[in-house]
C-alpha cells in the first residue's frame, strides 16, 4: 500500500478517491483534509471526470473520523482550524458539479458518516457501521452533522442518533434513508461502478443543473425552489446536448454527449 495518505484511480470518466491511512482506520489528520481538499478543487475543473467515488483503504473502515491522537496535541485554536478545514471541506464535496458516491466499506463513525453525508449518493457494504459519535466525546458533530442528518433521515431520527451516539448497522442506514444500497464488501465498488456507468450516460450539463437545482431548492420554500428549476432548465436549452439527445432518440441511437 501506497505511503501516501490519498490515492486516486481514475476508471470510465470516474475517479475512486481512496482515504489511505488503513492503520489508523482511514482517520482524518490535517495531512488527509489538506490531501482531498486539493483534489476535490482539481476534479471540478475537469470535465472529463463525470463522477467521484470516495471510499477507504483496507476491509475494516471508510472513515472512523477525526484522528484522535492527532486531536490529543492540537491546541484550541488549531482544533477551531481543523473544524474549520473540514466544515468548508465537506460543503466542497456537497457542492461538487459532478455527483459524488460514497462507498462507506466499513466503520463510518464522527466524521466518516459526515463524509458520507456530504455526498450525493450512498451505498454500503454489509458490515458497514456508520454513526455520529460525538457527544461521547463530549462535543457534538463539526463538519456537518447536525444539519445534513436531519435533512436526511428526518428531525427526530437525527436527533436520536447524535443524542446517543449510538451507531447503526448496514440494514438499519438503508431502512432509515441513510444509505441508498447495502452490497456485498466484495462487490461494493463495483456497483458503485456500474451507478457511475449509469451517471455517465447521461448530459454533463443536465446532471449538474439538477444537482444545483435539487441542493439549492431543498432549502428554500416550493415557489423558490421551482423558479430555481425553472432556471436551472433555461441552461440545458440551448445546449448542443440536448440536440443531441433528441436527434439520438429519433434515430434509434445511444446519445454521445460532450457537455457542450
Amino acid at each position: 500500500m501506497s505511503d501516501k495518505v490519498l490515492l486516486v484511480d481514475e476508471q470510465k470518466q470516474a475517479a475512486i478517491i481512496t482515504l489511505n491511512r488503513p492503520g489508523a482506520m482511514n482517520s482524518l489528520n490535517f495531512e488527509m483534509l489538506r490531501a482531498l481538499k486539493e483534489q476535490i478543487e482539481a476534479l471540478r475543473f475537469r470535465p472529463e471526470i463525470r463522477v467521484v467515488i470516495i471510499t477507504g483503504a483496507g476491509e475494516k473502515a471508510f472513515c472512523a473520523g477525526a484522528d484522535l491522537k492527532e486531536r490529543a496535541t492540537l491546541t484550541p485554536v488549531q482544533v477551531k482550524e481543523f473544524i474549520f478545514t473540514i466544515r468548508n471541506l465537506f460543503t466542497s464535496i456537497e457542492q461538487l458539479n459532478k455527483p459524488v458516491i460514497g462507498a462507506v466499506n466499513g466503520i463510518a463513525l464522527g466524521g466518516g458518516t459526515e463524509l458520507a453525508l456530504a455526498c450525493d449518493i450512498r451505498l454500503a457494504a454489509e458490515n458497514a457501521s456508520m454513526g455520529l459519535t460525538e457527544t461521547r466525546l463530549a462535543i457534538i458533530p463539526g463538519a456537518g452533522g447536525t444539519q445534513r442528518l436531519p435533512r436526511l433521515v428526518g428531525r427526530g431520527k437525527a436527533k436520536e442518533l447524535i443524542f446517543t451516539g449510538r451507531r447503526v448497522d448496514a440494514k438499519e442506514a438503508l431502512s432509515i434513508g441513510l444509505v441508498n444500497q447495502v452490497c456485498d464488501p466484495g462487490n461494493l465498488l463495483g456497483e458503485c461502478m456500474k451507478m457511475a456507468s449509469m451517471i455517465c450516460e447521461t448530459g454533463p450539463i443536465a446532471i449538474e443543473q439538477a444537482k444545483y437545482a435539487i441542493n439549492y431548492g431543498i432549502e428554500t420554500d416550493i415557489s423558490t425552489g421551482l423558479a430555481m428549476e425553472s432556471n436551472a432548465y433555461w441552461v440545458t436549452i440551448p445546449t448542443q446536448d440536448r440536440l443531441e439527445g433528441l436527434a439520438a432518440f429519433r434515430e434509434k441511437r445511444k446519445p454521445v454527449y460532450k457537455g457542450e
